[in-house]
């Protein structure tokens, strides 16, 4: 049997509008040597009949058998990989034919990259195009990326392409529940490892009102959200850095920042 060179990992729960988009998009790729690992986390709606249409054998289907959240989805299929490189996927987005080609072409080249993004074009439940995020573009080398990401995640999760060896030992956290991503980042960035972003627009990034983006920025106080997550990545890692005293010192402006909205937010100001 042979391996693939790539794993996409494909979560999936209740998301029967846009999920054969979604897959469709990855198996359309110019790179034909990948397996698709969806994961249907529980879903109650018609997302597990529209993921069994599709008959292309590069599809492995997993199926949880209760709704285990998203941390618990990745982790699972990282785990079941076989693939060199894992390439993360949303089941509201859709890739261009060449995101998985490019990518991986820029990791077999780029020997000292663990994780390569790429940037994104925002479009609406109705795949019109909305814009583009300004901090994504602006943020493209490994220096740019770690200088950014002290105070913003400048990645685009469903973008990322990463090397397999490293991403199995890390993994996604379950105590950084809904900003997991922006954690690994930080965690593969203070022991060391580069992230890199190519500067093409590789892939759809769809922003609706049930995406989880939309959700948690209308909940939150995004400077409290990135302060708690900091401490918590300061408080469980094991390698010391020169990056984790900036990790503390944008903690603390982000706790001093989400003092601030907190109170313009009673004072209606």
């Amino acid at each position: 049997m042979n391996v693939p060179s790539v794993s996409v990992i494909l979560p999936a729960y209740n998301c029967e509008k846009f999920i054969g988009k979604a897959i469709q998009s990855v198996l359309q790729q110019t790179l034909s040597d990948f397996e698709l690992i969806i994961i249907n986390d529980g879903s109650t709606d018609n997302t597990a009949s529209i993921i069994q249409e599709f008959k292309d054998p590069r599809v492995v289907y997993l199926k949880n058998p209760e709704n285990k959240g998203l941390i618990y989805s990745l982790n699972s299929a990282i785990s079941l990989s076989k693939a060199k490189y894992i390439a993360r996927m949303d089941a509201d987005d859709i890739c261009l034919p060449g995101r998985l080609a490019r990518q991986k072409t820029f990791l077999d080249e780029k020997k000292d990259i663990a994780v390569v993004a790429c940037t994104v074009d925002i479009i609406d439940d109705k795949e019109e195009k909305k814009g583009v995020w300004e901090l994504d573009r602006q943020t493209i080398t490994p220096e740019q990326i770690k200088e950014a990401i002290l105070k913003h995640n400048c990645i685009a999760h469903p973008t990322v392409m990463m090397r397999s060896e490293i991403i199995k030992q890390l993994k996604y956290k379950e105590y950084q529940k809904n900003i997991e991503d922006y954690d690994l980042w930080l965690r593969l960035l203070n022991r060391g490892y580069r992230i890199a972003k190519l500067d093409e627009t590789l892939l759809l990034y769809r922003i609706h009102s049930t995406s989880i983006t939309s959700i948690h920025l209308k909940k939150t106080n995004q400077f409290f959200k990135h302060f708690a997550m900091k401490i918590k990545f300061l408080i469980r890692f094991s390698h010391i850095s020169g990056f984790s005293f900036s990790v503390f010192g944008s903690a603390i402006l982000d706790l001093i920042k989400g003092i601030v909205k907190a109170i313009k937010n009673i004072f209606g100001k």
